[in-house]
């Protein structure tokens, strides 16, 4: 099996980070990385009747923009297609009320991405986006 690459090292840890935040405000994980034709979801969890699916993002250095601002238009859409095929997959959860969050992590500085790091022990913001975005007529029809 071929190493881990820095990318996905840094995607895995922020995976599991999200998973602890989600987790500490009292939601229960149901699915990771779930797929479709359509795209994938990080991270879908439960409390009550609410459902939430949450797209995870960590950029290192914030010179290219924030770690937020790569859910594009047509990422929220796909993340949105994705959700219907999990909502119709997994019908006990057709009537709870859902939305869609980002959790990102913006490390401040560059990450060098030939070696292995502790990312836990490097400087960053972390930040919930709780109804990151909603889905309207305009972003269907994209």
């Amino acid at each position: 099996m071929p190493a881990q690459s820095h990318t996905q090292a840094l995607g895995q840890w922020a995976e599991e980070q999200a998973c602890q935040m989600i987790q500490a405000a009292g939601f229960t994980v149901v699915a990771q990385n779930f797929h479709s034709r359509f795209g994938e979801i990080d991270v879908i969890a439960v409390q009550a009747q609410e459902i939430i699916f949450v797209e995870v993002k960590a950029r290192s250095a914030t010179e290219w923009g924030q770690a937020f601002e790569v859910v594009t238009p047509r990422k929220q859409l796909k993340i949105y297609k994705t959700a219907l095929q999990y909502i119709q997959d997994h019908v006990d959860f057709e009537s709870f009320y859902y939305r869609f969050d980002v959790i990102c992590f913006d490390f401040q500085q560059e990450i060098a991405k030939n070696l292995q790091h502790n990312f836990s022990n490097m400087q960053y913001d972390q930040q919930w986006i709780e109804n990151a975005f909603t889905i309207d007529a305009d972003l269907i029809n994209l």
